[in-house]
């Protein structure tokens, strides 16, 4: 099928989904994965309605960035660990961070957006399995506390929500109740009306698994297979 009958099944899918769960589907973001796809499938992606793309690293994007630049009314996110060398081309890069996992990471991506003279979108990643090989700040840790209280410090960030992304489950309801501890941490952190914190977004939820997280509360499913179809292998 073409990129546009995969977007239009993926979005049957999660209209379905929201019912289910008595939600509106219009509720729920589609970001499209585009991490090793070129600029022209972007574009096809774009041609169907999309308009919010999440990439994993600053460089592969900086190559794609120039040939899509015409495309002004896209969110550009970066989905992927963020490595604080790469903080100021991030901030240059993307509307929004999506993988903030510490303290130093918040102090660099402030000062790089204070410089590109813009405001920056950031979710905090909530490494919700405890998985050693993942990113993302453990869900009781002093690190997200100190995030938490720090965001008054950072004029630039606006700390938005959370992202996770679970342990791998052939079977989708394996990601269930890590989809729903997310959004009772999402909830607890809500809770405490903290300043400067705006704790509405959660980003969960992929290709063989996004009807259980929007089950469960997701506000935006990340889709790269479903729509692009199935990477290279490396």
């Amino acid at each position: 099928m073409s990129i546009a009958e995969n977007i239009a099944q993926v979005r049957q899918l999660i209209a379905a989904a929201a019912r289910r769960a008595g939600r509106n589907p219009d509720e729920i973001t589609l970001m499209a994965v585009s991490k090793t796809f070129p600029a022209e499938s972007i574009r096809e992606a774009y041609a169907a309605g999309l308009r919010v793309f999440g990439e994993n690293r600053v460089q592969e994007f900086a190559g794609k960035a120039a040939a899509l630049r015409d495309l002004t009314d896209v969110e550009w996110h970066l989905i992927g660990h963020l490595q604080t060398n790469k903080a100021a081309k991030a901030a240059e890069l993307f509307d929004a961070v999506d993988s903030l996992d510490s303290v130093r990471m918040a102090e660099k991506l402030n000062a790089s957006a204070a410089t590109a003279g813009k405001m920056l979108s950031v979710l905090i990643e909530i490494n919700v399995g405890g998985e050693t090989a993942k990113s993302g700040v453990a869900p009781d840790s002093d690190e997200l506390e100190q995030i938490l209280t720090g965001a008054p410090r950072w004029g630039k960030l606006k700390i938005s929500g959370l992202m996770t992304v679970p342990p791998y489950a052939e079977d989708p309801e394996g990601s269930r109740s890590f989809f729903r501890r997310l959004r009772q941490i999402r909830d607890r952190i809500a809770a405490r009306s903290l300043p400067q914190i705006r704790m509405a977004a959660l980003s969960m939820g992929m290709s063989h698994d996004f009807e259980v997280a929007i089950e469960e509360g997701a506000t935006c499913v990340r889709v790269g297979t479903a729509i692009f179809g199935e990477r290279a292998k490396a």
